[in-house]
């Protein structure tokens, strides 16, 4: 097993793929998937996955693993982002769209979930992970800033500055509201990294099974509500649905 926390999130991976596949091979987005950590092993479990990252470093370094890998056929990989999305890959030719540590960094939130909506197939999944709030409440509590601890509570997802306040935090219901909006029916809502940030590394590493113990307690924490509140990460699986009109990328509604 590598880093508990890297294994964690491939696990949200895996379980996306488990909703929207039913151990079919998909046709998968990974949206930022960056050096393509994920999208490799998706790629060797027999998935077809198209990568689109704003970094050319970090596509040329998903190339190598790629190589790595010994896959024979590589990940398709494309430079771009949210925001242009649909310059680069076609309507309605995904079945998975991976958005993991997106949508706390664009300029709206909402705007992407559209426009992802429209690059997925009819009844088509989105996993999206995104940074919670409350585990910054406790993580600039637990390091004696109260001041910004405070101010956080205050905040919301929605009148969030990135560019004065840095990456955006969610509560749950922050995200659910924001994907039903845009036409997405949530489907699984888990927690993840409850503990896994705040642990140091020390005790992982050094005592014996501590990795192991700990991505079980993680596993075993991420389906209780209780502790999705307080999961450094909250992960939202949801589907398209048809039958809701959502405002398209252009800004004018569109009844997908």
């Amino acid at each position: 097993m590598g880093p508990v926390r890297t294994e964690l999130m491939w696990q949200s991976v895996v379980d996306a793929v488990d909703v929207a596949g039913a151990g079919d091979a998909l046709d998968v987005l990974d949206l930022g998937g960056g050096t393509g950590s994920d999208a490799v092993r998706l790629a060797a479990l027999g998935h077809r996955v198209t990568v689109v990252d704003p970094s050319p470093d970090a596509l040329a370094s998903l190339h190598r693993r790629g190589v790595e890998a010994g896959l024979t056929e590589g990940v398709n990989a494309v430079q771009g982002d949210a925001a242009d999305l649909l310059d680069h890959v076609a309507p309605s030719s995904f079945d998975l769209v991976i958005c993991h540590d997106v949508l706390e960094h664009v300029d709206d939130p909402g705007q992407a979930l559209a426009t992802i909506s429209t690059v997925l197939r009819p009844g088509g999944h989105v996993s999206v992970v995104v940074a919670g709030r409350n585990a910054a409440v406790a993580a600039r509590a637990l390091a004696g800033d109260f001041v910004t601890a405070r101010s956080l509570v205050g905040r919301s997802a929605g009148t969030w500055d990135v560019r004065s306040m840095g990456p955006r935090r969610f509560v749950v219901g922050e995200v659910e509201d924001l994907l039903t909006s845009r036409g997405f029916v949530p489907v699984a809502t888990t927690g993840v990294r409850v503990f896994a940030d705040l642990v140091p590394s020390a005790i992982v590493d050094t005592e014996p099974g501590a990795r192991d113990a700990l991505y079980a307690l993680e596993r075993l924490l991420s389906t209780s509500e209780d502790f999705t509140a307080l999961s450094a990460g909250l992960h939202t699986i949801a589907r398209l649905d048809l039958s809701v009109a959502t405002p398209d990328p252009g800004g004018k509604s569109a009844a997908l």
